[in-house]
């Protein structure tokens, strides 16, 4: 499943492909696309895209207007512009000629309309604009690491508050948006905290350090274009991203720690994996 340096590196291939371009039309191939506006997509049509914007796993191409086309690409979801796109379930078609195409194998993404309204912290909103408004369907997450209106002090306080596992917390798209399994995994690894440790049994500095990490971890996947372990994620050109060359724990069950050199352990939390280094995090 993509995760935010994957969609991130879909929001920077995007960017020079729409914003500024006007759009003509939307076609939907597939009515799992368009399920949130089962009337259509056409309240859209005819606004110019000013900005390509991501808080967390979700896009949004930004217009003047109140309203926002907004993308979650699920677990398989991919745009592309030229060539042959199998599972294509939605184009965009802008009035200079340009199309770009949405393709979904698993049809679990979407394209929604939804209104912008004024951010919380009177901040803008996400990377990539500069407007103080988030679509009404991304409200309720919590800024990225990656994003600059990002406040790591205010985040360690609201988990020093709570009473669960790091890693549920690390997950909760309401703290802080965009981190999935496999960067959680890589975060505890490089802070050396246990994933089932209390958030009870963790100092501020504790906490500041697992957030630190999974930013660098973040920013580190990022420059690689993400992590591709399969075609169901590829950027806006057809092309995979690289950084599972760099993983230091996740998917190394057996392994030898890269630290330590006991072998990477698999277990199970949430109803997924999770892999640890037993020697080096201590529950």
């Amino acid at each position: 499943m993509p995760e935010l340096p994957e969609v991130e590196t879909v929001r920077t291939g995007l960017v020079p492909l729409a914003v500024g371009r006007e759009i003509s039309h939307i076609e939907v191939f597939h009515p799992r696309t368009a399920r949130y506006n089962p009337e259509g997509l056409a309240a859209i049509h005819g606004q110019r895209i000013t900005a390509l914007a991501r808080r967390g796993k979700y896009l949004w191409f930004e217009t003047p207007g109140e309203l926002a086309l907004v993308a979650h690409l699920g677990m398989s979801g991919q745009f592309r512009v030229g060539g042959e796109l199998r599972h294509r379930r939605a184009s965009l078609f802008f009035t200079d000629g340009v199309q770009l195409d949405f393709s979904d194998q698993r049809t679990f993404g979407y394209l929604r309309l939804a209104k912008l309204v004024p951010t919380a912290d009177g901040l803008s909103a996400a990377m990539g604009t500069t407007r103080a408004a988030v679509p009404e369907n991304v409200a309720h997450i919590g800024r990225d690491l990656i994003d600059p209106a990002f406040d790591l002090a205010a985040v360690t306080e609201k988990v020093l508050r709570k009473n669960t596992e790091i890693k549920r917390v690390l997950l909760d798209q309401t703290v802080a948006a965009g981190i999935g399994n496999i960067y959680a995994d890589e975060a505890l690894f490089a802070a050396q905290i246990h994933p089932q440790r209390n958030t009870r049994t963790l100092t501020a500095d504790d906490i500041a350090r697992i957030y630190q990490a999974a930013h660098e971890v973040l920013r580190a996947a990022l420059q690689a274009g993400g992590t591709s372990f399969d075609a169901l994620y590829v950027n806006v050109n057809g092309e995979s991203g690289y950084f599972e060359r760099s993983l230091q724990v996740y998917g190394r069950e057996g392994q030898p720690c890269v630290r330590c050199g006991h072998p990477v352990s698999r277990i199970t939390f949430m109803n997924r994996s999770s892999h640890i280094c037993a020697s080096c995090q201590l529950i």
